[in-house]
């Protein structure tokens, strides 16, 4: 063995005993490494060709610590709460497991004590090490620390985007974790990217060993990137600092707003609920676009006849038009749209929402707050005091809210508002089942809209579908229709989504007609409803998905996906 000399000290020492360095190279090594700012153990490994996988096994005999193949671990499943970025800069150590009440530090250098020592100040734990070797170790700290490039992995290109008030959020994020680059720029790339592939929702979700982002595209959730587990918190936070959430709020859930400036005529609103869930806040992010409400009638799907029916119940200048439908099927573009038709300057319109989703210039629109007694019901009472022509309601949810809207549209009002009910006629029976008079629904309600939404298919690559005729019949095709239907079925290019591009609407257009308000009135059930309205020539959901099918809109799958039981 050689023998070592006094000046040199710890790891120095150990390897110039066990012949990897001469005497001058340590010395030599020393200097440079506090002249690099860096440890002596990484600038031999680097520069002297020290083994560090050897190096590593006799400094675990020698310090008592236990060697470990950090290959095995899953960069998702590192204790995201305790990498702190400033220890990461700082020191050659990653935090690689919490079990209890002890951190496992993953260290290549046990002469480092100090680093420990932080870790187990910052986050509260015992703190054990793990000895890996230094060339292993700097390459899982780099994967760690590169999250840069993780964020932005998955993601369109995008520029910078202007939230409202930005300069106010900026005062409020200065400083903290949230306020770094790359995260503000990631959550930028996502509310963009969603955008311009149309989605209509926004999920971000974290899990145990895995954190997500989904987006909602023509009515089907996709997987679009997975960042690092570890950045879940701070995008978390950015959202709810743009949301005007409380961030420091975490166990219950909160509701926000975010409106982006995507450029000098466009804007974009975000409706925002954070949820706590067992690994985390859950983030759904609703994307309400105003300009939906200026596509006007002729751009949603309906035939000509269920048209001309809406048209002229909007003309009404009293009376009731409910639009019936799952969350998520187009009933507040449908609102919104006749809303637009009938936003003029002679017309007071006023609504009620919990909450407002699309905002439009010339319409007065309240946000609901049952906490502060703004129920649709008081809110229902105030329009009325106020000289309305057209009164919007969000939702007939319970006999109060229902008895005031008939009451309305019977005194000289036009009300607009909505149920959840599969299709028209279930809807007259959940009103009878709220206890409202029959007599009042077949004298207030004019019009039922029941309607879903099916993905269009994409015109530049749809082809040719061949079904049996047996199936079409079966399917509900006329047999007389079968022999002249050309079905088509997705196939999938660079300008849609599998073979899909939008969605189109499918309605039921319901009048209520002298002979189906007998029905209500004599104590018929949502079926004597529908064989009343079948009898007058009213299409239902599955009979106007066929139709679409049949005209190359939509695919049979497709239909069969949103109107078949």
């Amino acid at each position: 063995m050689t023998t070592t000399s006094k000046a040199l000290s710890g790891l120095a020492r150990q390897l110039v005993t066990l012949e990897y360095l001469t005497e001058d190279q340590a010395e030599a090594a020393t200097a440079a490494a506090a002249k690099e700012k860096t440890s002596f153990l990484s600038y031999v490994i680097l520069h002297n060709n020290v083994p560090a996988d050897k190096i590593a096994n006799h400094i675990g005999h020698e310090f008592g610590y236990p060697v470990f193949d950090v290959s095995t671990v899953d960069r998702a499943a590192l204790p995201s709460k305790h990498l702190n970025d400033k220890l990461l800069k700082q020191y050659v150590a990653v935090p690689i497991a919490a079990r209890g009440s002890r951190l496992f530090i993953a260290i290549s250098d046990p002469t480092q004590t100090e680093v420990l020592d932080k870790y187990k100040f910052t986050s509260g734990l015992s703190v054990e090490a793990v000895l890996v070797p230094d060339d292993k170790l700097r390459e899982l700290r780099a994967k760690v620390m590169d999250q840069e490039d993780d964020l932005n992995e998955g993601l369109d290109d995008s520029f910078d985007l202007d939230v409202e008030d930005d300069t106010q959020l900026q005062d409020d994020v200065e400083g903290s974790e949230i306020d770094e680059t790359p995260i503000v720029r990631f959550v930028n790339k996502v509310l963009l990217d969603a955008i311009k592939r149309g989605a209509s929702d926004i999920h971000i979700e974290p899990y145990e060993k895995k954190f997500r982002v989904r987006f909602r595209v023509d009515g089907i959730l996709e997987e679009v990137v997975n960042p690092p587990l570890n950045t879940a918190n701070k995008i978390t936070a950015r959202i709810k600092v743009m949301s005007r959430m409380d961030i420091s709020e975490k166990r219950v859930p909160q509701d926000g707003r975010i409106k982006l400036k995507i450029s000098k005529t466009r804007a974009i609103d975000f409706r925002v609920n954070t949820c706590p869930t067992l690994f985390g806040e859950k983030t759904v992010l609703r994307i309400l676009d105003p300009s939906s409400a200026q596509l006007g009638i002729d751009a949603l799907g309906y035939e000509a006849d269920q048209k001309a029916l809406y048209m002229e119940a909007l003309a009404n200048p009293y009376g009731m038009i409910l639009v019936t439908g799952p969350t998520g099927s187009g009933k507040t573009v449908s609102l919104y749209t006749g809303l637009n038709i009938l936003n003029k300057e002679d017309t007071n319109i006023s609504t009620a929402e919990d909450p407002a989703e699309i905002n439009l210039t010339g319409i007065n629109q309240v946000n609901v707050n049952p906490k502060a007694g703004l129920t649709f019901a008081e809110a229902l009472k105030s329009f009325l005091r106020q000289d309305p022509d057209i009164i919007m309601v969000g939702e007939i949810r319970d006999l109060e809210t229902a008895s005031i809207a008939i009451k309305a549209a019977q005194t000289g009002h036009l009300v607009l508002s909505t149920l959840h009910t599969n299709d028209a006629p279930q809807t007259l029976s959940r009103l009878i089942n709220m206890g409202v008079p029959a007599f009042n629904i077949a004298t207030a309600v004019t019009l039922i809209i029941a309607q879903r939404l099916g993905r269009r298919l994409c015109e530049n690559c749809k082809a040719p579908h061949e079904v049996p005729r047996e199936v079409l019949i079966e399917e509900g095709f006329k047999e007389e229709d079968v022999d002249d239907i050309e079905l088509f079925k997705p196939v999938g290019c660079q300008k849609c989504n599998a073979g899909y591009k939008g969605r189109v609407g499918i309605y039921q257009v319901m009048k209520i007609s002298d002979a189906i308000g007998r029905v209500i009135m004599d104590g018929g059930n949502a079926i004597d409803i529908a064989d009343q309205a079948s009898k007058e020539g009213i299409a239902d959901l599955r009979e106007s998905a066929l139709k679409k099918v049949k005209s190359g809109v939509l695919g049979l799958e497709e239909a069969n996906r949103v109107t078949k039981d």
